[in-house]
């Protein structure tokens, strides 16, 4: 199996502005239609998380593609925002890129100043995580990839690996993006990547 290679524009990386805190991370929390980004952000953030959720209307049913996420009634027509303290002072924020086609132009902007990302995938549409993956790969940004639990079915890592092509440096975890536990476990994991990177490009 191969991944879509289309090109994607480059995003203009900039310093994450300087604020209150010692350290402020940008995160984004990417990936297709329908993957639980929303979700994720939603149920890790400390604060009442912003939503640009529209009801999906007739006209957009007939663009997006929802055969597979059938009871998917609402969409995310710009980003999803939140926050998350790790300590007193860092803080992690979170931006949830829409997946639909037609909203990827927003991508550019929301992922300017990020850190780092992290790829919702569901087993039953792994092929829709190609374009987050290639366009990350391409911009040269550090991620992990989450695979979130919708109850099948069940892969092995290798398996997804291979489907997505992801080289073994590239952290892969399960979680389910309705839990705030584990959801923040996903978040963790990516913290500890960029750590662990960091330290590499020191050595």
């Amino acid at each position: 199996m191969t991944r879509d290679t289309r090109a994607a524009p480059a995003a203009e990386h900039c310093p994450v502005p300087p604020g209150l805190t010692d350290s402020a991370l940008k995160i984004a929390v990417v990936g297709g239609f329908g993957v639980g980004k929303t979700t994720m952000v939603r149920s890790v953030s400390e604060i009442r998380p912003l939503h640009t959720e529209e009801v999906m209307s007739r006209a957009g049913r007939r663009v997006d593609d929802i055969s597979r996420v059938s009871t998917k009634n609402a969409t995310t027509v710009a980003f999803d925002f939140g926050r998350i303290t790790i300590d007193d002072r860092n803080i992690l924020y979170l931006f949830g890129a829409p997946g639909q086609e037609r909203f990827w132009f927003l991508w550019e902007r929301l992922l300017s100043g990020t850190l780092g990302a992290v790829v919702l995938v569901d087993t039953r549409r792994l092929t829709d995580a190609w374009y987050a993956l290639d366009r990350l790969e391409q911009q040269g940004m550090p991620f992990i990839v989450a695979v979130n639990d919708f109850g099948g079915p069940l892969h092995s890592d290798e398996h997804i690996r291979q489907a997505l092509a992801l080289g073994p440096e590239v952290p892969l975890v399960e979680f389910d993006a309705r839990d705030h536990s584990s959801s923040k476990f996903v978040l963790i994991a990516l913290v500890e990547h960029l750590h662990t990177l960091a330290l590499h490009q020191k050595g």
